[in-house]
């Protein structure tokens, strides 16, 4: 499949089976039998605590897993649901429904699908680090109050959804904390932590949950379950349904489906960076965000909830010799053979050990020693990073991903504006355009020339900057000849072209001719296709300042 431009999608599942061998299949199926194993609780956690139901989950596990191994553009991505979007989910759910989430999903898959078809796989791994690790840390501290409740055995209902509410209620009801619920999840959060202590390879939330079932069950602990609270578990695959769209919908819910978008762009792209530092191989980012999006895309006809790459999963891959996308696939049918199975067990699993593994998820995802760090940086990545993350625990994350990349902006464009000089000559000229110091000498400018030096882009901030300058340095004497040196320009935006048409116009009115010196070709091309050149003249356009100093002297003596 190619697309038009340069651009081509290329899944990895098609190189990787080319001269596929038997050894290699072996290692991708213990890896895929081990991840599917480890990602079992996670997929059923994750699901339970978005909003829906441990069903849901594994299919999303299943179905999502499947497309993105097999359409990715990463060998080693495994899909499924994640933490990350937990607060997601479970903020649409309540809001919209079941029907709003799966076309908030949907919506997002296709945006996903057009960022990879326009080449943005590589842009979005440029989104601020303090963002990312700001709302990661937001996201991690809401999920971990997602599970006081089951984890202290409260038996709350009705819960804010509101950060600050929600540990209101919390506080006002300490005396409703069960002993036997807390001795359970006290006793499975004891068994993931020293789990790989013991074997790097245990999987400790798994093992958690086969330990602490059996206890449960056998010795009949008054605790909740998931069969308590769900009832009868489903154990067939949903009929694929569609869903209705018209412009009311997709406007109510655009903004939910930019954030899942973005968040499961970074994530899965952050994953298969991360991967591909261990393998030694490479990411095809476009074609792993139509891999994402695809996957998006068929999920919610299951009733699923939001993919994304999962790191964890993606390491376990790595680690169990996964190598292929093959182990990816395989990973999905073993989930499929334990939904199809196993779902009556699955019942008997209590709440409050699904807590703590979400407690062990959410410390993880904090990344505290990287925000630690963060705080010896410049301040405005501090500022960044706690507006992202205050905004993502007291109201949402859309609202902390879209402020987030507005502050991260405006910043970057202030430290841009600090860092391009404005400079202004005397009557003295340093002719070289490069660094090679014996191609230097100096060029006399003749009385009434003036020269500006733009270093930088010649963009909105800058534009106006350098017509302070101008405005700041013309004094009394008026100028004959303005040469602009753009040698260290890279590019021209709409701004900078406005105030250059101005400058020229009304330079031309005072009898001021302007000359251009070292202009890029880049630079050039936009200056002749907005008739920038035919205003000013193409005879004053310079490749060189010494070319331009001989004009602007010419012109200077015939004035």
């Amino acid at each position: 499949m190619r697309f038009s431009g340069a651009f081509a999608y290329r899944p990895k599942m098609a190189s990787a089976l080319r001269g596929y061998s038997a050894s290699k299949f072996k290692d991708d199926l213990i890896a895929g039998i081990v991840v599917g194993i480890v990602a079992l609780p996670l997929a059923i956690a994750f699901g339970i605590a978005s909003g829906v139901s441990p069903t849901i989950g594994l299919i999303t596990a299943i179905v999502g897993g499947f497309i993105v191994s097999v359409f990715g553009g990463n060998s080693v991505q495994i899909g499924g649901p994640t933490g990350a979007f937990i607060v997601i989910v479970y903020g649409i759910i309540a809001q919209f429904g079941l029907q709003g989430l799966a076309i908030a999903t949907f919506m997002a898959g296709l945006i996903l699908i057009m960022m990879g078809v326009f080449r943005l796989g590589t842009v979005i791994k440029f989104i601020p680090y303090p963002i990312v690790i700001g709302f990661t840390a937001g996201i991690a501290l809401t999920i971990f109050s997602t599970q006081i409740n089951d984890f202290f055995g409260l038996g709350l209902t009705n819960i804010p959804g509101e950060f600050i509410p929600k540990w209101g209620l919390y506080f006002r009801n300490l005396d409703r904390i069960d002993p036997t619920t807390l001795g359970v999840a006290l006793a499975s959060l004891l068994i993931i932590v020293l789990a790989p202590k013991v074997s790097k390879k245990l999987p400790g939330a798994l093992l958690a949950i086969l330990i602490m079932t059996p206890v449960v069950y056998f010795l009949d602990l008054p605790v909740e379950t998931i069969g308590r609270r769900f009832g009868q578990l489903q154990t067939d695959i949903p009929t694929p349904h569609g869903f209705a769209l018209n412009m009311a919908t997709i406007n109510q819910l655009l903004p939910s489906a930019f954030t899942i978008a973005i968040l499961g762009a970074i994530e899965s792209l952050l994953s298969a960076t991360v991967a591909d530092g261990v393998t030694g191989s490479r990411t095809d980012s476009n074609s792993e965000l139509i891999g994402q999006g695809l996957a998006n895309v068929v999920v919610p006809m299951f009733g699923g909830i939001p993919v994304t790459g999962a790191i964890a999963r993606t390491m376990t891959n790595i680690t169990n010799g996964g190598r292929t996308p093959v182990a990816g696939v395989v990973h999905a049918i073993v989930l499929l053979l334990i939904f199809l199975l196993f779902m009556p067990l699955i019942q008997l699993v209590p709440m409050s050990c699904l807590a703590a593994v979400l407690i062990v998820v959410s410390y993880n995802m904090s990344g505290w020693r990287t925000v630690r760090a963060i705080f010896s940086n410049p301040k405005s990545d501090i500022s960044v990073l706690l507006v992202t993350f205050l905004l993502t625990v007291i109201f949402d994350l859309t609202i902390a991903i879209e402020i987030g990349l507005l502050l991260a902006v405006v910043l970057f464009l202030r430290r841009v504006m600090e860092n391009t000089e404005i400079k202004v000559y005397g009557s003295q000229l340093d002719a070289a355009e490069n660094t090679d110091l014996s191609t230097h000498e100096e060029l006399s400018l003749a009385p009434g020339v003036q020269v500006y030096e733009i270093d930088g882009p010649f963009f909105f901030g800058v534009a106006t900057k350098f017509d302070e300058m101008m405005r700041t340095t013309v004094g009394e004497a008026k100028p004959k000849v303005r040469i602009i040196r753009m040698r260290k320009v890279p590019f021209i935006d709409s701004t900078g072209l406005h105030n250059l048409e101005i400058l020229v116009q009304s330079s031309r009115a005072e009898g001021i001719h302007v000359v251009l010196s070292g202009v890029r070709e880049e630079v050039r091309a936009v200056l002749h296709k907005n008739h920038i050149d035919d205003l000013i003249g193409a005879d004053h356009i310079c490749n060189h300042i010494s070319s331009a100093v001989v004009k602007a002297n010419q012109i200077a003596a015939e004035a």
